[in-house]
């Protein structure tokens, strides 16, 4: 079957991944040069201790206070968008608390399987990208973290992440004991693992062109032609693909990509910025998040350490913002006062936009529309983490077999 997938970061090359070995033909089709996508610049986490979504109670109103500042982990751009009102009324509408518990289950199983595929890509000869399975840090600094603490502790041994733990300040900074920490104490996810996302892209890219994979960069879809139901052809600025079956794996350009195959699914792109030292000075032996300050913080690769964060909810032709990269530098200092890192030059610094969905759930499956469209996008910040798993699923999608979880919650057609 002749496959072409829309989209060439850590979704489209882990849906190519499997597919390939299922024997298919397979065509990546990317409008970038694929070097610096959000599968790059994130904090490269493979953690199913994420299975809270990002829409919950209270974040419409805490991202209200924050709009008006320039340095806030989470910002909404005021703008006159039809899709972004289409998004925001559904975003506000799944912004509740049962949401939350329908959506634990779901987020989890899919992590566990996608931390489960790159264990098996670990112990492949092509494969080394610096893959640790260290656990990771939820560090708080007030009464109110706390307490949100003790229930994440609850639900996540609930859920079955019976190893996740409540460290006070002592045990805290005894796991990190080269530098001071700012803290009350934190939660202790040890199923969490962390790896380097840019060896892992550039080992999957060079390995699926040596399986015989097209990988056709630095060209954009312009049309789809159809017929009987189905997705025939793909009209680029190159050329032109014929199709048996189209996945849509475009990220934060997914929207205007099921749009043109007229497939309504509401997305806003979240951007996000990162720095990365080199040879950092300072050191860490676990992954962080401050939970109070929105930053994460992962040890890389031996001898880097990476500072991300920030959700700003904006256009992709909105230029970026480097005050936020400043607010996340300023959270690192609050929790870490020993790190004094200066704010770099713009060109030391990365941004991408991640793919929202309107309800925190990413969009996997076929479209009641096209009989032969799979959808793979909306992953939101947990796209690295979820990719090998959701690659796994894509291929079993496409295939008609049973699939390793259920994916209802993750219906493409859910806001119809």
């Amino acid at each position: 079957m002749r496959i072409v997938i829309i989209g060439g970061g850590i979704i489209g090359l882990s849906s190519a991944y499997y597919l390939q070995a299922g024997g298919h033909e397979v065509t990546v089709i990317d409008k970038t040069d694929m070097s610096s996508n959000c599968s790059y610049g994130n904090a490269g986490y493979v953690c199913p201790s994420h299975f809270t979504p990002l829409a919950t109670p209270g974040i419409v109103k805490q991202g209200l206070k924050w709009m008006w500042n320039s340095k806030s982990p989470f910002y909404v751009q005021p703008r006159l968008s039809r899709s972004l009102i289409n998004w925001g009324m559904q975003f506000m509408k799944a912004a509740t608390q049962q949401h939350v518990e329908d959506s634990a289950i779901p987020l989890r199983d899919i992590a566990i399987l996608s931390k489960k595929m790159y264990e098996e890509w670990t112990a492949l000869p092509q494969f080394n990208f610096a893959y640790e399975h260290k656990g990771l840090l939820e560090i708080f600094q007030t009464p109110e973290g706390a307490e949100h603490a003790k229930h994440v502790v609850e639900k996540a041994r609930e859920l079955g992440l019976t190893d996740t733990a409540l460290l006070d300040y002592d045990a805290l900074q005894a796991m990190e004991p080269q530098t001071r920490i700012n803290a009350q104490g934190a939660v202790f996810f040890r199923c969490d693992a962390h790896l380097y996302p840019n060896k892992l892209m550039q080992q999957l890219i060079a390995d699926l062109k040596q399986k015989g994979v097209r990988i056709q960069t630095n060209e954009e879809v312009i049309r789809f032609e159809n017929a009987n139901g189905n997705i025939t052809q793909l009209i680029t600025t190159n050329g032109a693909y014929h199709a048996d079956t189209v996945v849509i794996a475009g990220g934060s350009w997914s929207r205007e990509l099921a749009a043109k195959m007229n497939v309504s699914i509401p997305l806003v792109p979240g951007r996000g910025y990162s720095v990365t030292l080199e040879d950092s000075p300072y050191r860490l032996n676990y992954p962080a998040i401050l939970v109070e300050g929105r930053v994460a913080m992962t040890p890389m690769d031996g001898n880097k350490l990476r500072m991300g964060g920030t959700m700003e909810i904006t256009s992709t032709q909105t230029p970026p913002r480097l005050k936020r990269v400043q607010g996340i530098l300023d959270a690192v200092k609050n929790f870490y006062p020993e790190f004094n890192v200066p704010m770099p030059a713009a060109d030391k610094i990365w941004y991408g936009y991640r793919p929202c969905s309107a309800d925190g759930l990413p969009y996997l499956g076929r479209t009641r529309q096209w009989k032969n469209v799979v959808l793979a996008t909306g992953h939101a910040m947990l796209g690295l983490s979820l990719g090998a798993g959701t690659g796994k699923l894509v291929s079993e999608v496409v295939d008609e077999r049973e699939t390793s979880m259920d994916i209802r919650p993750f219906n493409p057609d859910r806001f119809s």
